[in-house]
């Protein structure tokens, strides 16, 4: 097995480029934003070539009141909502739930089908919408202390899975979000002066989520003696991936919020691959991959650590939220190959008997076509939050302090109202220039083919 860094010391017949959301006027705002309910295409790729590397940062955030600061003023600098809101000079907060709002598509040689069709923050392991800082073989994300464990924080993506493509690669943002979202990329890649080899597998990814997942006793206590029931089918698994083709599964994430306040693992991990399913549709017992526990399969043991290997780790621990957990498991130097289908499944407790929310996102590698690719509706892909109480009613006052008080309120409203007509112009006026980069940097990557191809063949 060669090691990735024995790459560097090999000459390569391949062309480097990037495609990213830099400013193109030159200036500083170098992020991309895309309205409501629209999509923008990050990438559109002329191979034969490979997608080495990922990196995305991005901020959604819903205004309250009025700022002191005029949107369209602040149209070409940098980002001045960091400005905290204690100062008076803005009041915003970040959509909590925008990471599950917005996908990624991404589509290879110009397929029926996305490969990946994924919710932005958990391609990336931004469980819940809350992201915190972890490091693996695959993926990473850098938030600051005060960014972490927030929902809707935010924080610096990347991934290094290697995306190979033959004719075309598409990576698209869709945001299916009430709001904008502003978008920082880099999508860095590799051409190459010949076809691919036949025997090229696809990257893949695909969400799924139960909430709550189907347990028959989430009212008895996790490890009491009346869930110790015998499961021999596993049927009523939680599945991570149940997919058609030739391939490798190369891993997941698994977001759970648990409810009960015991302990959500002992579920055991079931794989079924090829002639594991039977003609008549069932499948045979035991499968090919059986495990011992949930936390077993993520490489732990008597619970979660708090740890992020290379290959499996926790990004969000019990103890850093009660209640929530993110977990990974990457089998890159053990993939699980399938040559026909595979089904990967987990228990929700052990024997099911746990009801708590689950989400996971599948990693794996397969041959052309993709299979096709659905997700849940956005209702059904929001995360679990905590109820806030509500906020105090004001309070009436008498006199003519009353009178003052109902024209400041007028006032406040009539800026208000003018603060978001102006909002709405500057989220127009970007989104356009974005749209245009978009075109020229499809343009660029077109251009940049061609001349690799023309220095190829001289």
């Amino acid at each position: 097995m060669l090691s990735p860094l024995a790459d560097l010391t090999r000459r390569k017949a391949a062309r480097s480029a990037r495609t990213s959301s830099w400013d193109q006027r030159g200036r500083n705002q170098d992020y991309w934003t895309t309205p409501a309910h629209s999509s923008r295409v990050l990438a559109d790729l002329e191979g034969p070539g490979q997608i080495t590397h990922i990196w995305m940062t991005q901020f959604c955030r819903r205004t309250l009141g009025p700022g002191l600061i005029d949107p369209l003023e602040a149209d070409t600098v940098a980002p001045v909502m960091e400005i905290h809101n204690a100062l008076g000079v803005n009041w915003e907060e970040p959509d909590p739930d925008y990471y599950r709002k917005v996908l990624i598509r991404i589509t290879w040689d110009d397929e029926d089908e996305p490969a990946v069709l994924v919710p932005l923050g958990d391609f990336f392991g931004v469980g819940h919408c809350m992201p915190n800082s972890y490091q693996s073989a695959l993926f990473t994300v850098s938030a600051k202390p005060e960014e972490s464990l927030l929902f809707g924080g935010s924080a610096a993506l990347n991934c290094w899975a290697p995306m190979p493509f033959g004719k075309r690669a598409r990576i698209e943002l869709v945001n299916e979000n009430d709001l904008p979202i502003q978008q920082y990329f880099y999508i860095d890649y590799e051409l190459f002066p010949e076809p691919l080899p036949e025997d090229t597998l696809y990257f893949h990814a695909r969400w799924n989520r139960s909430n709550p997942c189907n347990g028959w006793a989430p009212d008895i206590q996790t490890n009491s003696p009346e869930v110790n029931i015998a499961d021999v089918t596993g049927e009523d698994n939680y599945v991570i991936l149940d997919t058609e083709g030739t391939g490798h599964y190369v891993g997941c994430n698994l977001s759970v919020h648990h409810r009960q306040g015991s302990w959500w693992g002992e579920g055991n991990d079931m794989i079924w691959i090829d002639d594991d399913f039977l003609p008549d549709g069932t499948t045979s017992w035991p499968p090919s991959l059986h495990g011992t526990g949930t936390e077993d399969y993520f490489n732990h043991a008597w619970g979660m650590q708090k740890n992020a290997y290379l290959y499996h780790g926790a990004i969000l621990h019990e103890a850093d939220v009660p209640g929530y957990s993110v977990n990974y498991r990457f089998h890159v130097t053990d993939p699980v190959r399938f040559e026909e289908r595979i089904r990967v499944s987990v228990e929700h407790g052990h024997g099911n008997h746990l009801s708590d929310d689950w989400a996971s996102t599948a990693y794996w590698y397969q041959a052309l076509p993709s299979p096709r690719a659905s997700v849940l509706p956005l209702e059904q892909r929001l995360p679990v939050r905590p109820a806030d109480a509500p906020a105090p009613a004001p309070a009436s006052r008498a006199g003519a302090v009353a009178e003052e008080i109902a024209q400041m309120r007028e006032r406040y409203r009539a800026r208000f109202e003018r603060h978001m007509e102006h909002l709405a112009e500057r989220t127009r006026l970007r989104g356009e220039r974005s749209l245009r980069e978009s075109e020229a940097n499809t343009e660029q990557a077109a251009k940049v083919r061609h001349r690799y191809n023309e220095r190829s063949r001289g």
